[in-house]
């Protein structure tokens, strides 16, 4: 309950922030250019500002963040198919994220069994970089 109530507001999931026929026209807008492109295993949230918020497509999966100084403080979120997910202040610097694999993919003791998944991921700029700012090209994120 401590760390539900410490990332109260910082770690928020919107179950069918898509419904299924808007996952259906995304996901086959996405489809031909991920068949062009490599598996993207590079993780880049250390390159980017304060939020980060991600669009969980085509199977449910179990996000676990696990806080960075205190690997007993941790939570887990059931990033359901079309559920909008939203890390930012102390979710995004003081806790690790990461996916569950499936023979790990329980939520409580609900088995969550894991397939192929999409994931759209929009992060802010650093603060002091963008548009405002023409001196300072963004970074790569």
């Amino acid at each position: 309950a401590a760390v539900l109530n410490r990332l109260r507001g910082a770690a928020v999931v919107r179950p069918g922030f898509l419904s299924a026929a808007e996952q259906a026209v995304l996901s086959a807008e996405l489809e031909p250019e991920l068949r062009r492109r490599r598996y993207q295993y590079d993780h880049w949230d250390a390159f980017c500002g304060d939020t980060i918020a991600g669009l969980s497509l085509l199977s449910p999966s179990v996000m676990r963040l696990v806080h960075t100084q205190e690997p007993g403080q941790w939570l887990e979120l059931l990033l359901e198919p079309g559920s909008l997910y939203i890390l930012r202040g102390s979710a995004r610097y003081d806790f690790s994220h990461e996916i569950l694999r499936d023979e790990e993919s329980f939520f409580g003791e609900q088995r969550v069994p894991r397939g192929r998944r999409i994931s759209v991921i929009c992060r802010s700029l650093p603060e002091g970089t963008g548009p405002g700012r023409p001196e300072q090209p963004p970074p790569a994120c």
